[in-house]
């Protein structure tokens, strides 16, 4: 029913449709950063942790979902990755299990470092795990080092297929700028995401007056650095794959991806597009609550065109700048057929799950946060 060929694409198609959902719920990362610089006091800090906190398991559960998918639909990226670059994965994974911890023992009795010792844990995970995050991520178009040896698999001895070329396993990442602007634009990101939705789920004058004022910088920031990144992409060769899987340096590669893929750039366009107008609205016109959505949608299409243009058209998603022909391409480094297939035939009960999320949304945000919710009630982080 399914030919192999599609298989592999509709699961880079997944994958990237996890990675842009899986950006915009880290709104619950840059909701955390707001802690201390838009709370003001104990009762609007309160506040902005209660909002966040209804959250925060989406974002983690679609993290473990991402990382599930890619290891299953691309297993070879999983272990290249995961097995060299992993100080990027652990620390990444420190910092939520950071703000797991933080959520429940800020208020446990007994609770020796303090409410704000918690909250500072949650404050770094808001900005060191979209950081990294957006990083390692910046590494599918510049490159990591690495080398892949497929043969490798048949020795007894060392069945090693991938071997990590830098003693820094994966934080070296930091050295070319261009992955760090785009970590710098998804910790911005993150923040502008953060502040719409508490705008829309907080019911409080004045601590959303406060968030109202965080969001300009924020949403300057993430424009400043998104931009910086998608010019300085587009003016660098990419790494390219022939008809016969050779991997080769192409000027402006992922400019001509763009261009040479319509759907994705119309993905693309309509992914800004809905961002900014989000942003803008809520900036520009007092009172507007709903920029969360037009900003989320948009952040979920301009992420999925951001992976499109890193692994179609030709293209090696996960680059080895050391060793171009190590360098890893949706076709040589996936499942093999019957296990797409089966995950195919599963993925079909996304639509069941994704409507859950909605009502158990809709659920928990039937009524906006409110300080006499949080004087009353004992259901609170």
């Amino acid at each position: 029913m399914f030919e192999y060929g599609f298989l592999q694409q509709y699961w880079w198609f997944i994958v990237s449709l996890l990675g842009g959902l899986l950006v915009f719920l880290m709104f619950v990362q840059g909701g955390n950063a707001m802690i201390f610089s838009a709370g003001k006091n104990e009762r609007q800090r309160q506040m902005i942790v209660n909002s966040t906190g209804r959250k925060w398991e989406f974002t983690f559960t679609t993290l473990v979902t991402f990382g599930g998918a890619f290891f299953a639909s691309f297993p070879l990226f999983y272990s290249t990755s995961f097995g060299g670059a992993f100080w990027v994965w652990v620390l990444i994974l420190i910092t939520f299990v950071f703000q797991a911890v933080s959520y429940e023992f800020q208020t446990k009795a007994g609770n020796l470092l303090g409410k704000n010792a918690f909250r500072i844990f949650l404050t770094v995970n808001g900005c060191l795990a979209p950081l990294l995050i957006g990083t390692a991520v910046g590494t599918f178009f510049t490159g990591s080092d690495f080398t892949v040896n497929k043969e490798a698999v048949g020795d007894s001895l060392a069945p090693v297929i991938s071997v990590w070329g830098s003693g820094w396993h994966g934080l070296e990442a930091v050295t070319d700028f261009r992955n760090l602007l785009l970590g710098l634009a998804v910790m911005f990101l993150s923040a502008t995401l953060g502040c719409l939705y508490m705008i829309n789920n907080i019911d409080d004058r004045e601590l959303v007056s406060n968030i109202r004022k965080n969001l300009p910088w924020a949403a300057g920031g993430f424009v400043l650095f998104f931009v910086a990144f998608m010019t300085a992409i587009f003016l660098s060769e990419g790494y390219a794959v022939d008809a016969s899987g050779t991997v080769f340096m192409e000027k402006y590669k992922y400019w001509h991806n763009l261009l040479q893929m319509p759907a994705v750039l119309a993905i693309f366009l309509v992914g800004v597009f809905s961002a900014l107008y989000g942003i803008a609205k809520t900036i520009f016109k007092d009172g507007y609550r709903r920029g969360i959505w037009w900003t989320g949608a948009g952040t979920v299409f301009a992420v999925m065109a951001l992976f499109m243009l890193a692994g179609y058209n030709g293209t090696a998603y996960y680059p080895s700048y050391s060793d171009l022909q190590s360098s890893l391409t949706i076709s040589g480094s996936c499942s093999s057929e019957f296990t797409l297939k089966v995950m195919t035939y599963v993925s079909f009960l996304i639509p069941f799950v994704l409507a859950y999320i909605i009502y158990a949304w809709r659920s928990m945000d039937s009524k906006s946060i409110t300080a006499e919710e949080i004087e009353t009630t004992d259901d609170k982080y």
